[in-house]
């Protein structure tokens, strides 16, 4: 088989070349024919024009402009000003970190209240691209970044005017940690920008309020009412999608009422075939009467582009939340009783505990409204206020509409008998910021003490317990990780529950910081932690390193 190979080589060789002498006559012809030919047309086509006579042919021209608007292009004339460009920049500190770990979950904001299963899961992200430019600039030279250096990740998104005094509405993950914002205004003729503040932020929504200072009124857009649109109804998409500034695409409403992440609360969106792509993130969803009946949020793709559906936030919810976030406390607040259910209910739980209504109680929260009026896991919630509720977002919606300090009467059923409470709506925001990751922080968590190991710890959340499957009162949960430490070195993260330091149990922060405190420079120090992205079959794992 060898020598066949080796022997192949020269007769293709020999054969080509044989091949070649027996064409190459032809070859010459064919080339001197098609050379006469080309040449020959020359010389005809030259003859000919001088010979041609074209006086008789027709002068054009282009007539005066005139406009021919259609309904899109009058929507698009009228709204497009309203639409502006947003350029944020945040600094990344410690580059090497982002490639080194996966980016997690906020401590303790995979569940979220009044909903059970899944509120935050990162599943979003691998779906439902939020697409405002993701990724920072400069990201595939982040290994040449000095160690424990910075950098700077620049992004772009689109927000709508709402008033003549420069209030904007947009994504919040357009804005969120972006230590500089800046906004340029369609249409403008110079290459001005003018620097943002942001007025208040909502997560649950993601929507945000920033506000620019022109010195002249601005021109701004109407919010419509989205409960008035059908599927069927054209809409126009208004943004900066890649960056291109004053871009209209025409759609129709594909979908009303569309929950992208099962259990997810407050982000039920209009679904359009209208195009969208990265950038376009915070612009308009407008009607034909030239009014905002939602906020581009995000696109499903599996390719980070367009593929024909999209999610706009409803002009209702938008109204209600910029009311609040304009408003003197510059957040949202929402009614919570202190509960838990499924967001997928099993059929068979729901015979079983309600006969085959009502919303299941999973869970309440220790010292929480529900808990205090005396209702419990098993329990069926089949009203609120008097109004029947079926499914857990009847609940929420219910209960959320409702200020902290509200009476509010749940009707329920235990053991298939009809029963009330009395149930004093609290914040849901203090009951639940931790797993919602928009707790206020403490006086004492703003200003932590200088740690020797560069972490910054608290309690463990019980429902980040429940996912990595610890006891309670087991473990600290890290907050945040100093760029550039002792703690950052041995690959420890935000995130992550800290069990053990050197072999000693540590369970709350007072109990770590006694630990810390006996720590010196050269010792060997090792944690041994739960990392954080695990769940209920989360192993132990060991870091360490010496200290400095």
């Amino acid at each position: 088989m060898p020598g066949g190979i080796r022997s192949g080589l020269p007769q293709t060789h020999m054969m080509q070349t044989t091949q070649k002498n027996r064409f190459a006559p032809f070859f010459v012809a064919s080339v001197t024919v098609a050379l006469v030919l080309l040449i020959g047309s020359v010389v005809t086509f030259t003859a000919r024009a001088k010979t041609v006579d074209s006086s008789d042919a027709p002068k054009l021209s282009v007539p005066a402009a005139r406009q021919h608007e259609n309904e899109f292009a009058k929507v698009a004339k009228a709204v497009e000003p309203a639409v502006v460009n947003i350029n944020t920049e945040s600094v990344i500190k410690n580059p090497h970190k982002h490639l080194r770990r996966a980016p997690q979950q906020n401590p303790g904001e995979e569940d979220q209240e009044e909903n059970g299963n899944g509120g935050g899961n990162n599943s979003m992200q691998e779906f439902f691209e939020r697409f405002f430019g993701q990724m920072p600039e400069g990201i595939p030279n982040m290994p040449n970044a000095p160690n424990g250096g910075e950098m700077t990740a620049q992004s772009l998104g689109s927000g709508v005017i709402v008033s003549p005094n420069g209030y904007i509405i947009t994504n919040n993950h357009v804005v969120e940690k972006a230590d500089r914002i800046r906004v340029s205004l369609m249409g403008d003729p110079t290459t001005v920008s003018y620097p943002a503040k942001v007025i208040g932020t909502d997560k649950e929504t993601d929507l945000a309020v920033i506000k620019i200072e022109v010195g002249h009124p601005l021109p701004y857009a109407k919010l419509g009412n989205s409960d008035s649109m059908m599927v069927g109804d054209w809409v126009l998409a208004i943004g900066s999608p890649f960056g291109l500034r004053s871009t209209v695409t025409a759609g129709i409403v594909s979908a009303k009422g569309r929950n992208i992440v099962p259990g997810r609360q407050f982000q039920s969106f209009i679904q359009t075939d209208a195009a969208i792509n990265p950038g376009n993130s915070g612009g308009a969803l407008v009607n034909l009467d030239g009014e905002v009946i939602g906020i581009n949020t995000a696109i499903y793709t599996e390719s980070n582009g367009y593929q024909g559906i999209g999610f706009a936030m409803p002009s209702n919810t938008i109204a209600d939340v910029f009311n609040q976030l304009a408003g003197p406390s510059h957040k949202v607040e929402r009614g919570s009783i202190g509960i838990t259910f499924s967001a997928e209910p099993s059929p068979a739980v729901t015979r079983m505990y309600g006969g085959g209504r009502g919303v299941i109680v999973q869970d309440v929260t220790p010292n929480g409204p529900a808990s205090s009026a005396g209702l419990k896991a098993g329990d069926a919630i089949v009203s609120v206020g008097g109004k029947p509720v079926a499914n857990g977002d009847e609940l929420v919606a219910e209960v959320s509409a409702h200020h902290p300090g509200d009476k509010l009467k749940i009707g329920y059923l235990r053991e298939g008998k009809q029963q009330e409470a009395s149930v004093t709506v609290a914040d849901r925001q203090k009951l639940f910021g931790a797993q919602l990751g928009t707790a206020e922080e403490s006086a004492e968590e703003q200003a932590p003490k200088e740690s020797k190991l560069g972490i910054t710890v608290k309690a463990v959340p019980a429902i980040t317990a429940k996912r990595l499957n610890l006891a309670p009162n087991q473990g600290v949960l890290v907050t945040d990780v100093k760029a550039g430490s002792f703690a950052d070195s041995v690959m420890l993260g935000r995130g992550d529950v800290i069990l053990e330091v050197n072999r000693q149990p540590v369970n709350d922060p007072a109990g770590f910081a006694k630990v810390e405190s006996t720590l010196k420079s050269g010792q060997d120090v090792v944690f041994v932690v739960r990392q954080a992205g695990q769940g209920q079959n989360a192993t132990n794992s060991f870091l360490g390193g010496t200290l400095p």
